[in-house]
């Protein structure tokens, strides 16, 4: 497993037209939330949900780094998204629209890059892609 610091170079290789960034910093979450909120009408148990599974095992995966604000940040993440849930009408639906629309999205904005989406390469991308995003907002977010 490579470093979080390697995995996010190498996407950032991808993601270098404004155009492109701008696009992912909204449809990477958006794609993010609607993959939860799809899991989250899966029930496992009374109040287990395929989504907290889901989440349980990115927050693992994320712990190989070492790096306890990346993995404090997306526990966050993950709840605001996870709370959210209750507050989404049809959310199977709207998880569906929400995942199509952003994807559709997200492959226009490579489309303006002329690169293709790193999780072609490596479906591990597909867990990198949110925490680049929020390195965005918390550029030290892989100091600590």
């Amino acid at each position: 497993m490579q470093s979080i610091e390697t995995y996010l170079s190498e996407y950032a290789e991808s993601h270098k037209n404004p155009t492109n960034q701008w696009v992912h910093n909204i449809c990477v979450p958006a794609i993010t939330w609607s993959i939860l909120g799809f899991l989250h009408t899966f029930v496992i148990a009374d109040v287990i949900r395929l989504s907290h599974l889901f989440v349980l095992f990115a927050l693992i995966y994320y712990c190989f780094f070492r790096k306890a604000l990346i993995v404090t940040m997306m526990a966050l993440v993950s709840g605001v998204f996870l709370f959210s849930f209750q507050f989404i009408p049809n959310l199977f639906w709207t998880s569906i629209v929400v995942f199509v629309i952003a994807w559709i999205g997200q492959f226009y904005g490579h489309h303006v890059e002329g690169k293709r989406p790193s999780f072609l390469k490596d479906l591990t991308f597909l867990l990198i892609g949110p925490v680049w995003v929020l390195k965005k907002v918390f550029p030290r977010i892989d100091a600590c």
